[in-house]
This record gives structure tokens, C-alpha cells and sequence, in this order.
């Protein structure tokens, strides 16, 4: 497989699973002690990576969850952020400016800090009141932090009693890298072949719904626009009918992931439309890989993961067929903007 190592991608998923029982631990001190909401605060693409389990929470959960850009609340600020409340911050550097500066506010507001981080010694884990720290890096950070957020969403829900099954899904979760290395090499041949495909096409419409839908925006800005400088239009697949359709003509691309959660049927419908109209509609289907040993519930909330997973195959094989390295930029490092 193109770039890839099995043996460190194992080391990275199998240690944000080894953070369950931590993240459950310090879940369960931080709601003893009055604990009133949670935050989910990241700034940039990463964000994104919490937005399936902060979903998860508003929907299953009485806990009161807020979902906030970093970079606007220190404007905006929040009346419901303070003390009792628990921000998160994920960030792969620990540096991001935008985080440091709303974790700085939110400290000044009373809230604890947890921070999920690629490295404890960074100025994002030094500031936070927790850190987890998982050794990771753009290829395979996704998945890291889907899966983390995730625990963090279970760990909420079982210490206030809300699900009944947190042993079972932690159980299936801890098998869930190698099953990911697995997902990546049935998908293999299929990457080689869409990157081939689409290495010359400069427009995609990204489209999904439920849990995948927020992979499908951050494949869109952070892979194709950040990485590859391709444009795309992320449109929620509920929102799909509401403009976007009107776009469509037998060239255009359109992405569509289908995942496994309750929302499925919003994406069949997109599906359905589609085929009448474009070519080049390219459908990404959790449901075709195996998986084994999961039960549907599960496979539900790992959809976005999965989706992370096999998508990692089709950006290195993008690096090889469009002759551009994922790690160029035009301007971020030309200062301060």
C-alpha cells in the first residue's frame, strides 16, 4: 500500500483507544465536582473531528453541550460558559493561535480545560487543567480524534446513566484499529483508481448527512482544499434539495458518503436524485466494509471514522496522480494574517 505503515497506524489508533478508561476516569471526577456542560471549542478542521460526538450528545444525552469557534468566542463570548463547564480543545501541533487564545478566555471565565493534543509538551496541553496526549500526525490524526471525542461522549453518558451498553461499546472500540487496517486495504485498489480519475477535476460537491457528514466537510476544506487546492462545496445532504440540485449537470462531481447511523436515508434520497442527472457521482458506503464483529450500533457511530480511514488511501494516492505533496502551502507560513 502506497505509503503506508500498518504497524505505526496500529500504535496510534490502539493508543487513543487505550484512553478510555482514563478519559472515563477523569470524565467521572469532573462531573462529581458539578460539572454543568461541555464545550467543544477547537479551532479549524479539527473541530470538526468532535462534531459527531458533541451530535451524539445533543441527541442521546439531557447534558448540555455547546459547540463554538474558538476564534469567534473570545469575541462573542458565551452566558453559559464559566465554572462547571469542561472545553474541550483538540489540536494535532498544540500550538493553533486561535485555540490558545480561546482556552486563555475560557480559563479567565472559570471553565477546565481538557485538551486532547498530539504532544504533552506543547502550549495547548500546558495550559489545559487535562490533556490527553496520543502520538499522531495528519495521516492518521482523524481517527484519533474522532475515536477520543467519542469515548469522551460514552464517558459522559455513563456516568450520568444514559446508556446501558458503555462496557459493550468500548469492548467493540478497542478492536477497531486493526478492523481500520483492514477497511484501508479492501479500499486500496478502489483509491488508486478515483485518484486516476479525478486527478485532473478542480470541483466536487461534498454531501452526507448524520456523523459522516462532518467527515464529509472536513475531507472537503482540510484534504482537498488545504492539501490538494481543489475546490469543493460541503452541502448537508438534508440541505441538498434546498439550491444545491439546481448545480448539478452530467459532469459535476459529487461525493456522497453514506454511513450506517439513522440519518442514511437523507443520503439514499440525494443518491437516488443524482443518478438521474450527473456521471460522476462517486458514493463512499460505510456499509461495504466488513467490519467484523460489530454490531450495528456500533458501526452507526463509527461510520465518520471509517470514512476517515479509507479516505487517507485516496489523499496519498491525490499526492501521486496529481504530482502535488499534501504537505504544501501557499501561504501559511508567510506570516501573521
Amino acid at each position: 500500500m502506497l505509503n503506508f505503515d500498518p504497524a505505526h497506524y496500529l500504535s496510534v489508533q490502539q493508543g487513543a483507544t487505550a484512553l478510555a478508561a482514563p478519559i472515563r476516569e477523569a470524565i467521572g471526577e469532573l462531573l462529581s465536582d458539578d460539572a454543568k456542560n461541555v464545550f467543544f471549542m477547537g479551532a479549524g478542521g479539527v473541530n470538526f473531528l468532535m462534531l459527531p460526538a458533541a451530535r451524539l450528545l445533543q441527541t442521546r444525552s439531557t447534558f448540555p453541550v455547546h459547540i463554538e469557534m474558538s476564534a469567534e468566542i473570545v469575541n462573542t463570548g458565551s452566558a453559559h460558559l464559566g465554572p462547571g463547564s469542561i472545553a474541550v480543545f483538540p489540536s494535532v501541533s498544540g500550538t493553533t493561535k486561535e485555540a490558545i487564545a480561546a482556552i486563555e478566555f475560557a480559563k479567565q471565565q472559570g471553565a477546565t480545560i481538557l485538551s486532547l493534543t498530539a504532544k504533552a509538551d506543547t502550549p495547548i496541553a500546558r495550559l489545559a487543567d487535562v490533556n490527553f496526549a496520543n502520538d499522531c500526525a495528519d495521516p492518521t490524526s482523524s481517527e484519533n480524534f474522532y475515536l477520543q471525542s467519542l469515548l469522551l461522549a460514552l464517558a459522559i453518558m455513563d456516568v450520568r446513566g444514559e446508556i446501558d451498553d458503555y462496557d459493550e461499546v468500548v469492548a467493540q472500540l478497542q478492536t477497531l484499529p486493526e478492523l481500520l487496517v483492514a477497511a484501508k486495504q479492501q479500499f486500496e485498489p478502489r483509491a488508486e483508481a478515483l485518484a486516476d480519475e479525478i486527478k485532473d477535476e478542480q470541483h466536487h460537491i461534498m454531501t452526507s448527512a448524520g456523523g459522516s457528514w462532518y467527515e464529509a466537510a472536513y475531507y472537503g476544506m482540510c484534504i482537498l482544499e488545504e492539501m490538494q487546492w481543489i475546490w469543493t462545496r460541503p452541502v448537508h445532504a438534508s440541505d441538498f434539495f434546498h439550491g444545491t440540485l439546481e448545480l448539478l449537470e452530467e459532469d459535476t462531481s459529487v461525493f456522497l458518503f453514506k454511513g450506517e447511523d439513522e440519518q442514511r436515508p437523507l443520503t439514499e434520497r440525494v443518491e437516488r436524485f443524482a443518478t438521474t442527472v450527473t456521471r460522476k457521482l462517486r458514493v463512499l458506503d460505510a456499509a461495504e466494509f466488513e467490519l467484523a464483529g460489530l454490531t450495528p450500533h456500533v458501526r452507526a457511530l463509527v461510520s465518520p471514522i471509517v470514512f476517515a480511514a479509507v479516505l487517507e488511501r485516496l489523499s496519498s494516492h491525490l499526492e501521486r496522480a496529481r504530482d502535488h505533496d499534501l504537505t504544501t502551502r501557499r501561504y501559511y507560513k508567510k506570516g501573521d494574517f
